[in-house]
């Protein structure tokens, strides 16, 4: 599982003292360059919004059509990093200097969280240096068998493409960016955007290539230029197709508020092949890159709202 056997080093914010009390969530919480702040109050760094905040199919959706709130997320908060590099972070629980799964192995070296479970969503942004914010969210126990998530997790890519959902919620930001983004907008990321697939031992990450998408690029660098000025909630899930999938449940959500470019820790870039032996997670499976399909370009409209899977990864909500 991990590849490391050290132990949490002396600096590590733990908030009690002890091996046996190390709380590797609580450091990789609070250990990333974009602070975790107060839920209403927060400004530059990251919260997590209640699911109840998110409608989302109901039990009986598919005879009523009915939407209600989420309730609790499916997983736990594990942190978020804003970082920036020379080109494009694949994979980022696979690199060895990975701090989020560095805490959990640290943990696990003392016999802790043996079964836990990493799931990260890296949004890829191009640009003259190119950033990824990667949300991290966690699971102490093993994904259910049987459970929905537990076959988008071991599914093909075929079946994640056509199920990983993004729901946003702008909270506050000025009306160019809610014209432009969409209030309470959701999308099929896999067929919007190009995403890849990173499946390890004890992890699932999504790379979501923002830049495979000209439209979508265009909508999220006009949203930047005014991202010191925007809070906005994000959350994922796995969509429900079938009565039996119902009700739909977030896998997890947060809220980024009034982020600054700036604050983005710089990384150097690795090669793509993660180096066996070294810390961090042994990467298990082959990795696929899927781009939109001809199909995914038809306009299709759902939920009450409008999916253009070819030109936008989200679309307001019809009025």
């Amino acid at each position: 599982m991990c590849l490391t056997t050290k132990k949490p080093g002396a600096g590590a914010p733990t908030p009690e003292s002890g091996e046996e009390s190390y709380d590797w969530r609580f450091e990789a919480i609070n250990g990333g360059s974009l602070r975790h702040v107060d839920l209403q109050t927060g400004s530059n760094g990251w919260a997590s919004p209640p699911g109840d905040l998110f409608a989302l199919r109901s039990r009986h959706y598919f005879s009523r059509r009915l939407k209600t709130p989420s309730g609790n997320w499916l997983l736990k908060p594990a942190g978020v990093d804003w970082l920036r590099s020379t080109s494009r972070l694949d994979n980022v629980l696979g690199r060895p200097d990975n701090r989020v799964a560095a805490a959990l192995c640290r943990a696990q070296a003392l016999g802790l969280s043996r079964k836990a479970f990493l799931f990260a969503v890296n949004l890829q942004v191009p640009g003259r240096e190119c950033h990824s914010a990667v949300f991290y969210f966690t699971a102490e126990d093993p994904v259910p068998p049987g459970s929905l998530f537990y076959r988008f997790v071991h599914g093909d890519d075929a079946f994640r493409n056509a199920r990983f959902k993004i729901v946003n919620r702008i909270v506050d930001g000025p009306w160019i960016v809610k014209a432009a983004v969409g209030n309470y907008a959701a999308c099929l990321l896999g067929k919007a955007l190009t995403c890849s697939y990173h499946r390890g031992e004890n992890y699932l990450e999504i790379d979501v290539d923002i830049g495979s998408s000209a439209i979508a690029n265009a909508i999220l660098h006009l949203a930047l230029g005014y991202v010191t000025a925007v809070t906005i909630d994000m959350g994922f899930l796995v969509e429900a197709q079938a009565e039996e999938e119902l009700p739909e449940r977030l896998i997890g959500a947060v809220r980024v508020a009034r982020m600054e470019m700036g604050s983005a820790t710089y990384v150097e870039t690795r090669g793509k092949a993660v180096e066996i032996g070294k810390p961090g997670f042994r990467v298990v499976a082959k990795v696929n890159h899927h781009s939109q399909s001809p199909r995914a370009s038809k306009e299709r409209e759902e939920d009450g709202y409008k999916f253009s899977p070819s030109s936008s990864f989200v679309l307001s909500k019809k009025m």
